[in-house]
């Protein structure tokens, strides 16, 4: 764990896709798949990104150039610095025999899983072709993309009653858009398959001072950003709405 704030140097800059890259950093950090790290620009700001490389020697984080924070982070290059310190939040339980559910860069938090967890089944889901991240690292993946231009046509959760037929896995994990989420998550509520996904809410702090990130009573930062299916049950925002940084709550 990187208990205080370290200054990291950018050791290698991978594309992955239209306005997503990767960046690894040599530096060990002591990690399980679905924690996140607090990643520091100075004069900029700071946000939070779940680990998405790792081994004994190095790990990554991935990013989508969305807003102000990743843009300026999505022009770095090899050399340049950031802070980071963290992992924090709760983290995925392994088993064997399960399927891993990933949305856009939600991608990021299922990787890790893959060295993990033998025979893995992943199912990515996104818009378009351009979209789709860690195609030559997974070559068995799944891919369903909306328009068809790669893969199975449509969205995961629209394959997942075959699949459970086929492999009659016992568990899921997602991370993605939460609207996919949900459905995954009445998915496996109505065929008896335990489920976890990990949650984003806007978040300020990571240690679960703020509260910013609260979704109906639960810290996500400290809570989660992990969840169990029956902590899933007890949340009512979950599917359904979400906090702005300004506090606001609106529908998803």
């Amino acid at each position: 764990m990187i208990k205080e704030l370290k200054m990291l140097k950018i050791a290698k800059v991978i594309d992955e896709a239209a306005n997503v890259r990767s960046f690894i950093f040599n530096h060990p950090i002591d990690f399980e798949p679905g924690q996140f790290i607090m990643v520091w620009i100075p004069r900029v700001n700071e946000k939070p990104f779940t680990i998405s490389y790792h081994n004994k020697e190095q790990f990554g984080i991935t990013i989508f150039k969305v807003g102000d924070f990743t843009s300026g982070l999505y022009e770095m290059k090899v050399g340049d610095c950031i802070g980071a310190r963290g992992p924090y939040g709760s983290r995925f339980t392994l088993s064997g025999n399960s399927v891993a559910v990933g949305g856009g860069v939600g991608m990021a938090s299922i990787a890790p899983l893959d060295s993990k967890i033998e025979n893995l089944t992943i199912i990515q889901g996104a818009k378009t072709k351009s979209a789709l991240l860690y195609k030559e690292r997974f070559p068995k993946m799944i891919i369903c993309t909306d328009d068809g231009s790669e893969g199975l046509k449509g969205f995961p959760t629209d394959h997942l009653a075959d699949l459970f037929q086929e492999k009659k896995f016992d568990n899921v994990y997602a991370c993605g858009p939460e609207i996919m989420m949900k459905k995954v998550f009445d998915f496996c509520l109505a065929n008896g398959v335990n489920y976890e996904a990990s949650l984003e809410r806007f978040m300020k702090c990571g240690i679960g001072v703020c509260g910013q990130c609260v979704c109906d009573g639960s810290r996500v930062c400290k809570d989660g950003p992990v969840f169990s299916g029956p902590a899933l049950t007890k949340i009512k925002d979950f599917g359904n709405r979400k906090m702005l940084k300004s506090g606001k709550l609106v529908p998803l």
